[in-house]
């Protein structure tokens, strides 16, 4: 078993710093949702809103810097689609955007957070990549903008545009997860058929 040093953890790992802002984050979301849902766009939210998608850089710079955990790599990026898309399915509710981008992008998210977790079960890893995390800025830049109410209010189409755009993003980085999929599910067998691995399954994402 591979050691780890004071403040690291282990890929097992729990109890760890990283996991524990992600769990606050996680428990914090129904609050910005209910505060969306009854008072829209207000500096309130968009303060709210801020932290909840700031600390997201926090939780994986924790990470990066104690050990990765396959943990966390299963909640953060549970948390920011809970985030993402509760906000926007809010927004909807509230008529402040049009529900069919919203409904692409939670339809993405869920398709692709179904389709990690299958090949993941088959020891296949898919890496984050840097369209992956262009679509993340361009959705929470749109929920953002959004809550904002000098925007809300008098730029509604930048808020209408900022959602478009994360919804061409958003696929992007679907198709891109797909190649890279295919990609490593041919080192993986390639490897298999040579024996020269065992229990490649069991590493973390490389991306939390």
């Amino acid at each position: 078993m591979k050691s780890v040093g004071p403040g690291t953890y282990g890929p097992s790992a729990l109890a760890t710093p990283a996991n524990a802002v992600t769990v606050v984050r996680l428990l914090a979301t129904p609050v910005l949702l209910a505060l969306v849902l009854a008072l829209g766009a207000s500096w309130v939210t968009v303060v709210v809103w801020a932290v909840l998608a700031g600390t997201d850089g926090l939780d994986g710079w924790i990470a990066r810097r104690q050990g990765a955990t396959r943990s966390g790599a299963f909640l953060d990026p549970l948390a920011d689609k809970f985030l993402v898309v509760g906000a926007l399915v809010a927004l909807v509710a509230r008529g402040e955007i049009w529900w069919l981008p919203v409904a692409l992008i939670a339809g993405r998210e869920l398709g692709i957070s179904a389709y990690r977790v299958v090949v993941g079960r088959r020891g296949v890893s898919v890496p984050a990549r840097w369209t992956g995390k262009a679509k993340a800025w361009a959705q929470d830049l749109a929920v953002g903008l959004a809550l904002l109410p000098p925007v809300a209010t008098h730029h509604h189409g930048l808020v209408v545009a900022v959602l478009w755009a994360a919804v061409g993003l958003t696929f992007v980085s679907g198709t891109q997860y797909m190649v890279d999929r295919r990609g490593a599910a041919q080192t993986v067998g390639t490897i298999g058929a040579s024996g020269a691995v065992a229990g490649l399954g069991a590493q973390p994402k490389g991306a939390r």
